[in-house]
């Protein structure tokens, strides 16, 4: 089945859950004359991407306070920032997107672009690479699993990049240090400052409120970085400070 039928097949499992309030594979497969293998594969897609739970036999829709908090952790300004990112992005572009909220919502940018080479440490954000249309060649970093970050890292994920290169990384932060770079509370520095040796352009995407929030680690330092993307938020005087660092700043409206 084309990965087209998949996604319709999908979008209407979630539209039968909304309306029944719960879905059975049983009834699925009848319903869409496939296989409970093939149902419980576009369950675990849709559990994934955050759109259900599955329970044994079937599924359920996500609790309400769930919905809520990744609907804070989206927010409309991590949307205003990936969608100014994504602009950046040309048709065949080879690029890393590093684990987090932020660059996570990169992803739903990128349908309308074509032939793009996309690498990730982070599983959720392949997931959903995986589900778009456009159908980017998908690259996974592997290495050891960080439950901290969720994502992989280490020097596995470290070996693998450097076997490629790139012609974005987009990343995000902690917090932005005004006069040192990006920072972080992770202690695996080593695999982002890999992402951006191996990449042509290292963009920051990154929320106001965390611009002169103060974290010891540095991950990035300013003479690595080529472009901080923030929101309308950001202050004057902090655009001003940003501005004495050479760095190509933008604006997300």
């Amino acid at each position: 089945m084309s990965k087209r039928n998949t996604q319709q097949r999908r979008h209407s499992i979630i539209s039968e859950l909304n309306e029944h309030g719960e879905v059975s594979v049983d009834s699925l497969a009848k319903k869409f004359a496939t296989s409970e293998v093939t149902i419980r594969k576009d369950l675990a897609a849709l559990e994934n991407s955050g759109l259900l739970l599955r329970r044994y036999g079937g599924a359920v829709p996500l609790p309400r306070d769930i919905i809520e908090h990744k609907s804070d952790k989206v927010s409309k300004r991590k949307v205003s920032i990936a969608s100014k990112a994504a602009t950046l992005i040309r048709d065949h572009n080879r690029i890393i997107i590093d684990s987090g909220s932020t660059t996570s919502a990169l992803v739903k940018e990128l349908n309308s672009k074509q032939g793009l080479i996309v690498m990730t440490n982070s599983l959720a954000i392949a997931s959903d690479l995986h589900a778009l249309e456009n159908e980017p060649t998908l690259l996974m970093t592997g290495g050891t699993w960080d439950t901290h970050s969720e994502s992989f890292q280490g020097q596995v994920a470290e070996s693998v990049l450097r076997s490629y290169d790139f012609d974005q990384l987009f990343i995000g932060a902690d917090g932005i240090d005004i006069e040192r770079g990006t920072t972080t509370f992770n202690e695996l520095l080593g695999l982002s400052r890999v992402m951006a040796d191996v990449s042509r352009e290292v963009i920051v995407l990154v929320e106001s409120e965390k611009i002169n929030r103060k974290i010891p680690n540095v991950e990035i330092p300013w003479k690595n970085i080529d472009i901080l993307i923030t929101d309308a938020d950001l202050s004057d005087e902090l655009k001003a400070k940003l501005l004495e660092q050479d760095v190509n700043l933008l604006i997300a409206k």
